[in-house]
């Protein structure tokens, strides 16, 4: 088993490049990696309860841990009570922890 760190910071609702970075991360799941998706910058956007939340369930489905940046959430008035139930606010030092662990990290 493998472990992966994803990093989106790309708005979903911009770009469909997105969805596809989603579908890897959960098929890295299925072949039972561990894999965590950290929303950062402008990827938070999509964590809000509402249209990508389904998709969100699908990944945490497949085991992908989906995490967004607190920082960038508060940058754009995002609270924690708005967010898809499957997405878990998180300090950066999330991002620099899993990368201490060796995890293999893509940046989208």
């Amino acid at each position: 088993m493998s472990k992966y760190l994803l990093i989106e910071s790309r708005d979903p609702f911009e770009s469909q490049d997105v969805r596809t970075f989603y579908e890897l991360a959960a098929s890295l799941a299925r072949q039972e990696n561990q894999v965590t998706l950290f929303l950062v910058q402008n990827g938070v956007l999509g964590a809000r309860a509402g249209e990508h939340a389904s998709a969100f369930g699908e990944l945490t489905r497949a085991g992908v841990e989906i995490l967004a940046d607190d920082f960038s959430l508060r940058e754009r008035g995002i609270r924690d009570g708005r967010l898809a139930s499957a997405v878990k606010p998180a300090a950066i030092d999330v991002v620099i922890d899993r990368l201490g662990e060796g995890r293999k990290t893509l940046w989208h």
